[in-house]
């Protein structure tokens, strides 16, 4: 059986690529010829490699996850709650104001979505909401071990601090620096819960 031409491209780099039109347009305003020209691959290597735009941009996404976002998972094996969200705040102040790395793609992504787009926009609010998830599983455990007081309610503070991290990427978006996303990041820490006075 003949062998089918190999690629004349490296697909990782060129994911990589993708991910940063992406990061810099949404994925409404990423056109086709944007997303082939900064690749460096014609329309039809770019079907054949990825599928359509669609599934770009998740595979994009899932690199996204895997690489500057994966400080999220970091952050979720730590000891303690105050730690995990110490972990996330600074991580995502330095994050989303990395200029190699501009912004969070799964705030930005969708921002701004016409009908067209109503697939993505699903898939990045449904991605956030399992973020929120499973900070709402790890602050039941904090509770129960004692790591949060007593009557803390895990659902609030996961949608407190999901809350504070998008509007962190937003502010971003607009110009806010790392210095004044650290400064927010310091305000929520000074608010939350300490730990229950068994667990001190």
């Amino acid at each position: 059986m003949a062998m089918g031409r190999p690629r004349e491209f490296d697909v990782d780099k060129a994911l990589d690529l993708a991910l940063q039109v992406f990061w810099r347009k949404g994925y409404e305003g990423a056109s086709m010829a944007d997303l082939t020209e900064t690749m460096g691959i014609t329309k039809p290597s770019l079907y054949s490699a990825f599928g359509n735009k669609e599934e770009l941009f998740r595979k994009a996404l899932d690199r996204y996850v895997d690489g500057p976002g994966g400080y999220f998972q970091v952050a979720l094996a730590k000891a303690t709650a105050r730690a995990v969200v110490e972990h996330l705040l600074y991580e995502s102040a330095d994050a989303v104001t990395d200029p190699n790395h501009p912004g969070c793609l799964a705030v930005q992504g969708a921002l701004t979505c016409g009908d067209a787009a109503e697939s993505i926009k699903q898939e990045l609010m449904s991605r956030r909401a399992k973020g929120e998830q499973d900070l709402r599983q790890r602050f039941e455990r904090a509770i129960a071990e004692g790591d949060l007081p007593q009557g803390s309610d895990a659902a609030d503070l996961a949608a407190y601090l999901s809350a504070i991290l998008q509007g962190m990427a937003v502010q971003a978006a607009g110009g806010t620096t790392r210095e004044q996303l650290r400064k927010i990041a310091e305000m929520a820490l000074r608010t939350w819960p300490p730990p229950s006075v068994a667990a001190v």
